[in-house]
């Protein structure tokens, strides 16, 4: 059930033992009610058109409790890296080998990456890491596809976002999202060359679908697959 009687509090909703916030936000350009879950999964995302009232928004949330528990149970349980565990690099699973008498700074071996120093920095340095390999690769990527795309190579700033794994702005600018260091190559790669599509056409017309074809050196669609099913694993070890 949702309380919205009382103006005072903020509204939530109840899923057995669970008690969520509901965050409205209304929209002018709106048509319809759009129902999301964070994706940590502590509050769930209304937003709604303006004419919509409140009563009517928390009904049509209340409606859809079923789905609202199914998307928290799709919800990967936080496991932030620990020593003896892994962290996801490249598609696969490196051993954290923490030895507090070794460089502080990560070192990758075969299968392993080494470090040393306080273990209560370790989750930090180890987000540095990855951010620098994942700027590192998706420069190379970014010089690749712009090469077989004939374009000037654009700056690349790497993203945090939470729901988008790539962007162009009209500046030019590539924005790519450092988690996908994590993923295998391919699915990288795609977000790369699809940005640099856009840097062509600034839209997803049968141009830019033909562009993306041509300089894609990989299976898209398998890319594609594995984002929508496995892409929440990337924000599991990492704020």
């Amino acid at each position: 059930m949702i309380d919205w009687l009382r103006r005072d509090v903020e509204p939530v909703i109840e899923l057995g033992s669970r008690t969520l916030p509901v965050a409205l936000t209304r929209r002018k350009g709106a048509k319809r009610m759009i129902l999301r879950v964070a994706d940590d999964g502590t509050h769930v995302k209304l937003t709604l058109p303006r004419w919509a009232s409140t009563r009517e928004a928390l009904e049509f949330a209340e409606s859809r409790a079923g789905w609202i528990a199914e998307a928290l149970n799709r919800i990967p349980t936080r496991e932030p890296p620990r020593p003896g565990g892994t962290i996801a690099y490249r598609g696969a699973e490196l051993e954290v080998s923490w030895l507090p008498e070794v460089s502080r700074k990560p070192v990758l071996l075969d299968d392993a990456i080494r470090l040393g120093g306080p273990e209560s920095s370790l989750v930090a340095r180890l987000r540095r890491w990855l951010e620098g390999e994942a700027q590192a690769l998706m420069e190379a990527d970014l010089m690749h596809y712009c090469t077989a795309a004939e374009v000037a190579a654009p700056r690349l700033r790497l993203s945090r976002a939470r729901r988008r794994w790539g962007s162009c702005s009209s500046d030019g600018t590539v924005r790519i999202n450092w988690r996908l260091v994590q993923a295998p190559d391919h699915v990288r790669r795609s977000v790369v060359a699809h940005e640099v599509a856009h840097l062509v056409h600034f839209d997803h017309s049968r141009e830019f679908h033909a562009l993306f074809a041509r300089i894609f050196d990989s299976d898209a669609m398998a890319a594609d697959k594995w984002l929508k099913t496995q892409g929440r694993s990337l924000y599991v070890q990492f704020d």
